[in-house]
């Protein structure tokens, strides 16, 4: 092994010192699916009302892909090193879509008794839940009754608003 010498006056300041914390330089972990994150998040409307948000309180953790967090949600985060604060704004067509007019629909009075508990009173408002085929379920809004049927609406309630997901990663596992 060939050792080499400098004089004293060839060294600079930077190469006497040393980092303060040698984990430094260690690469730092990124969002990617599988993850546990912990993190605070606010979805907001673009007017800045709140939807959802963990800044007020604790944080949430959760894991990248097992349905905690919608999937368009999940794809903000992905790449996102631990520590980053990030704002994003979201179309409708980049969250829950377009308001379809066709997902606006009658039902009647008998379908609606059906999916009903005995004696169940609806107001103009409500989210009713309705069995789907094949065992599933999905809900709407009420939107007006008569005698025959009721107007409902079946559009995801934030579907066609432009949202605001706000995010910082505090740890990464």
């Amino acid at each position: 092994m060939l050792l080499a010498r400098t004089s004293a006056s060839s060294l600079k300041m930077a190469d006497y010192f040393v980092p303060q914390n040698p984990m430094e330089n260690l690469p730092q972990p990124l969002v990617a699916p599988g993850a546990y994150l912990t993190l605070h998040y606010r979805l907001a409307s673009l007017d800045g009302n709140d939807i959802v948000t963990t800044f007020n309180g604790n944080p949430a953790t959760l894991q990248i892909g097992s349905g905690q967090l919608a999937p368009f949600l999940e794809q903000c985060l992905l790449g996102l090193p631990e520590g980053a604060e990030h704002s994003y704004t979201l179309t409708p067509e980049q969250s829950f879509g377009e308001r379809n007019p066709d997902l606006v629909q009658r039902v009647s009075r008998d379908t609606l008794s059906e999916n009903s508990q005995l004696g169940e009173e609806y107001k103009v408002g409500d989210v009713v839940e309705f069995a789907a085929p094949k065992g599933g379920r999905f809900a709407g809004v009420l939107l007006e009754m008569n005698d025959e049927d009721a107007l409902f609406d079946f559009n995801h309630p934030l579907s066609g608003q432009t949202l605001k997901f706000d995010v910082r990663i505090i740890g990464i596992l």
